[in-house]
């Protein structure tokens, strides 16, 4: 089990993007049950600076939530997304596959070319096919790194519409002051 616990651990340190269950259970000896070699990786990171998180339908090490402040003090902030950009992610992430149009509509104005190629670069969306219209517009999905970047294993880890509220009024978003 140490052995197994160790080459996870490496996996896990070495690896861009969150390791998969079966990714794990390829480079594990063979007797290896992979939920437990897991159980025994994530027991050893408790309560360290750094823990194992399950994210984006894989495991990988995150910092500490509680020292996640402090480090922020020294290490770079990623670039913000501007707010259409945010508010276009997440018309997408709620309502996906969906078009530029049907972003346009819900968001009640125009949406910039900029604001989807910011998303693209980031490889926070993808197209998802086209819509079987007239002119057969882009659908727009999210990715595994959108859930990645939010620290969701699914996109039914998404809060419900109905859990949103406003910071200020503490209003759900869907009823009018």
């Amino acid at each position: 089990m140490d052995e197994a616990v160790r080459i996870a651990e490496a996996l896990v340190f070495a690896a861009e993007k969150p390791v998969t269950r079966e990714v794990l259970a390829g480079v594990l000896p063979d007797a290896s049950d992979v939920e437990a070699v897991i159980e025994a990786l994530t027991a050893r990171y408790a309560g360290r600076g750094v823990e194992v998180v399950e994210v984006a339908g894989g495991i990988a090490f995150r910092t500490a939530p509680d020292l996640a402040a402090r480090l922020t003090k020294v290490i770079e902030a990623p670039r913000r997304l501007p707010r259409a950009a945010m508010e276009a992610l997440a018309i997408i992430a709620y309502h996906q596959p969906c078009t530029r149009g049907e972003i346009e509509e819900i968001r009640g104005t125009a949406l910039s070319q900029n604001s989807l190629e910011a998303l693209l670069e980031l490889g926070l969306i993808a197209p998802r096919g086209r819509r079987e219209s007239p002119g057969r517009p882009a659908l727009w999905g999210t990715t595994e790194a959108f859930l990645e970047k939010f620290g969701l294993r699914q996109l039914t880890d998404l809060p419900k519409r109905e859990e949103l509220v406003t910071g200020e009024s503490q209003l759900p978003l869907n009823e009018p002051p």
